[in-house]
Order: structure tokens, then C-alpha cells, then sequence
């Protein structure tokens, strides 16, 4: 299976009222984007940007291309650390391609490619504010309670909204570890569908 047809069984129905609530924010103001004739610029936010904000940014990126929306879509941390190995795994699951494109001590950067004339992305650990993270304004996508608590303030976002997700970290070396990161894979890919899927061209 590959990440379309991933995207395309996705049960929108799952996603409760509470959390379309939650989403609404950010489909305004993609929507105004576009209204605007402007590409979105979505930074997901998380703070060592290594699971959650690593996912959310691919299936963001991977949602918009599925409806044929032009977006930019970042991720970034208050530290430093590195893609997790877990996530990664999963994301190769998914159906996406990716690669080792430079082995970078113990912060690897990874080539994920969706195939087709879709360019593809390059995804490491960051702080949100890194050089690769260079275009501006955008909207910062808090993912995690700890970085949306203890960042009350990003410069050069123009809104802060947050889209909180829990950490598969806890399921680490456990025997639920796989199918945990996957749960919470899905979870992300199902309202990132949701999302783009409000959006009117």
C-alpha cells in the first residue's frame, strides 16, 4: 500500500466534533491563504521535534498533495535531537520512500520522497526557527502540550494554534511500540485528511 491509498481509506467519520473544533482554526486560515491567492506555510511545533511534529508535517504535506493544495509545510522544536527511528519506520510503512540523504552525526537527514512530480521533503530534527525553515510568515501547529505550554511566544508566526497529539514515546521498547506509533501515524493522517479535505479551491 502506498501513502495514497493510505489517505484514501482514511475513515473521516472517526474524528469527533471536539477535534474538527480543534482543526477549524487551522482550516480558516489555509482557506483564507488560498483565498488570497498565497501558499499556506504550516510549522509544526513540538519540542524535540522527533515523533509527533515529524508526522504531522508529512501528512500535512502528504494531505494537501492528495487534494492538490499548495502548501509549505516545516517542523521544528525548542531542541535538537533527531528523527526517531520509530517514525521513521513507520513513515516507511505508510508507503512514503525514505532515505538517508546525509548521515549527520546522530541527527540523520532523511529524503522523503512521494514519487510522481510531487517534490519531495527533507526532514531532520531542528528548532523551529531554523535556517531551513525560511519562509515567512506562517502558522506555528503546536503537536505537543509541553512545547505549546512552554513557547508562549514564536517569532515571525502569525497565529499559534494548537493541535495536540500523544506522545507514542511511552510505548518505547514495549511490545505495543509498533502498533502505537502506527495508532497515533493514522490519528495524524486521518485530521490532516480532514483538513485539507474543507479546503475550496
Amino acid at each position: 500500500m502506498n501513502w495514497k491509498e493510505v489517505i484514501a481509506n482514511a475513515d473521516l467519520s472517526s474524528i469527533t466534533e471536539e477535534r474538527r473544533q480543534v482543526l477549524k482554526s487551522v482550516i480558516e486560515y489555509v482557506q483564507n491563504k488560498v483565498n488570497n491567492h498565497e501558499i499556506p506555510v504550516l510549522n509544526y511545533v513540538c519540542t524535540h521535534n522527533s515523533r509527533r511534529s515529524q508526522l504531522s508535517q508529512i501528512w500535512g504535506y502528504a494531505s494537501a498533495a492528495f487534494y492538490g493544495i499548495e502548501i509549505v509545510s516545516y517542523s521544528g522544536g525548542v531542541e535538537v535531537t533527531a528523527f526517531n527511528e520509530r517514525a521513521v519506520k513507520e513513515v516507511k510503512n505508510c508507503g512514503f520512500d525514505v532515505a538517508i540523504k546525509e548521515q549527520n552525526g546522530d541527527n540523520p537527514i532523511y529524503e522523503v520522497s512521494l514519487g510522481e512530480d510531487i517534490p519531495s521533503i527533507t526532514m531532520f530534527s531542528k528548532v523551529f526557527d531554523d535556517v531551513s525553515n525560511s519562509q515567512r510568515p506562517f502558522a506555528a501547529i503546536m503537536t505537543c502540550d509541553h512545547a505549546d505550554e512552554n513557547c508562549p511566544f514564536i517569532p515571525d508566526a502569525e497565529v499559534r494554534l494548537p493541535v495536540r497529539y500523544e506522545d507514542p514515546k511511552k510505548f518505547d521498547d514495549t511490545d505495543k511500540e509498533t502498533e502505537m506509533y502506527h495508532t497515533r501515524s493514522i490519528e495524524i493522517m486521518t485530521e490532516m485528511k480532514y483538513l485539507f479535505s474543507q479546503i475550496k479551491r
